[in-house]
């Protein structure tokens, strides 16, 4: 998906330099409509963490996941507060494996909610904050994912409190006077119905389990997005039917009213943003043809990392019409890997793509989940300038990081 028109692709290219993000205000807004049946959306931050998108998701009444001090450090910056609203959801939770002596402190101070995926976080909460409000994230032995690093279920995930340890999370709990707020289950990305009702039916399983009373459980997140053309857009009334069953279930199990979060991250802002680059070399190869442009794996990591497929469109400078050529998409980085067109295992692929020339735009659709977020300094390169478009407007949402800063931080 590529939300914007050449034409103002072009202009933000000559106003705000490439490489570029940007991402498109009114689709984070549709797709957080398209989840509303949930009784809360919970943004799972790590996807994108601008705090300008943050503000915006919390006008439309969306809380987030914070995965780091820093994480929770950016929602309080956004406007944020750990406080519960109208529906009691609190505004930030804080999910981990482990809680780092800096975390521990600022989770205390703010008293944010503590998603707990260890025993060992839960005594070492307790000791700090007796009596403060926890949930217990819970691998139940199985996962799910696009690829084997995102699978967070299973034996081979680090993720969550491994199901039979149930009974001595709860006694930690216990122990400590800390307030269950409730269950969170997340075994992964990509959605299948048939394994989504496994899930259901193990959210189930851990609350009669459990024998103690849950305000609320949460589905997690994982939901995808369609990155090629053709792929199926995930039915959100179907996947909301799936687990308001599963809630109706543990209400009735129970015998009072259970709250459903539901915790996207992609889903909400990946057909938001393009990464928009320019095209500095073409050459041949052997039986391969490259195009060469200004953004490499430092600004989008995900098809280096996963083997990720993103659509790719290209914009003439002479806005011309062009033949089509099988190109192979790649960077500027000292690294084999810096290559946009790749499947799983780093093998070289070639895209059908317009026939490229110096000084042409390439758009990177899909782009706005796990991009910016991911983003590193790599052969010394800043950080790339972020832009929000809304409506008719657009405006810096992150300056360009400057080389200079790089080394502020080197000179003690």
């Amino acid at each position: 998906m590529n939300p914007f028109s050449d034409a103002l692709l072009r202009t933000l290219g000559q106003t705000y330099g490439t490489p570029l993000w940007v991402y498109d205000a009114a689709t984070i807004r549709q797709r957080i409509a398209d989840l509303k049946s949930f009784d809360t959306i919970r943004f799972a931050q790590k996807a994108n963490s601008n705090t300008h998108l943050l503000r915006l998701m919390r006008e439309q009444g969306v809380v987030v996941d914070a995965v780091s001090r820093g994480e929770i450090e950016r929602a309080l910056a956004a406007g944020y507060t750990a406080a519960p609203n109208a529906q009691g959801a609190s505004g930030i939770v804080f999910t981990a494996d482990l809680l780092d002596a800096a975390t521990l402190e600022t989770v205390v101070q703010h008293q944010v909610p503590v998603n707990a995926g260890s025993v060992d976080m839960l005594h070492q909460l307790g000791a700090r904050s007796p009596g403060h409000r926890v949930w217990l994230r819970i691998n139940p032995g199985f996962g799910h994912g696009h690829s084997n690093k995102t699978n967070t279920g299973g034996e081979h995930s680090k993720h969550g409190i491994w199901h039979t340890d149930l009974a001595a999370a709860l006694a930690a709990v216990q122990q400590h006077q800390l307030h269950l707020v409730g269950l969170h289950m997340h075994i992964g990305s990509g959605v299948d119905y048939s394994h989504l009702q496994q899930v259901c039916a193990a959210m189930v399983d851990l609350v009669k389990r459990a024998g103690v009373p849950v305000e609320a459980i949460s589905a997690g997140g994982g939901l995808s997005i369609p990155y090629r053309d053709g792929e199926a857009r995930i039915d959100t009334e179907h996947y909301f039917s799936l687990w308001d069953a599963a809630r109706r279930e543990v209400a009735s199990h129970l015998g009072r009213s259970v709250h459903l979060e539901l915790e996207p991250g992609r889903y909400l802002v990946a057909e938001s943003g393009v990464l928009l680059t320019e095209v500095r070399a073409t050459k041949d190869v052997g039986a391969n043809h490259f195009v060469m442009v200004d953004a490499g794996f430092s600004d989008l990591m995900r098809p280096s990392m996963y083997g990720a497929y993103h659509g790719m469109s290209l914009i003439a400078a002479d806005e011309q019409a062009r033949a089509m050529r099988d190109s192979v998409v790649a960077g500027p980085l000292c690294e084999s890997g810096d290559v946009f067109t790749q499947g799983e295992g780093g093998v070289v692929q070639s895209r059908a793509l317009p026939q490229a020339r110096v000084g042409d735009l390439l758009v990177i659709h899909d782009a706005g989940a796990y991009g910016a977020s991911m983003s590193s300094n790599y052969n010394s390169r800043p950080l790339i300038a972020e832009v929000l478009v809304d409506g008719d407007t657009h405006r810096l949402i992150r300056r360009r990081q400057t080389v200079a800063e790089l080394l502020a931080l080197e000179q003690v």
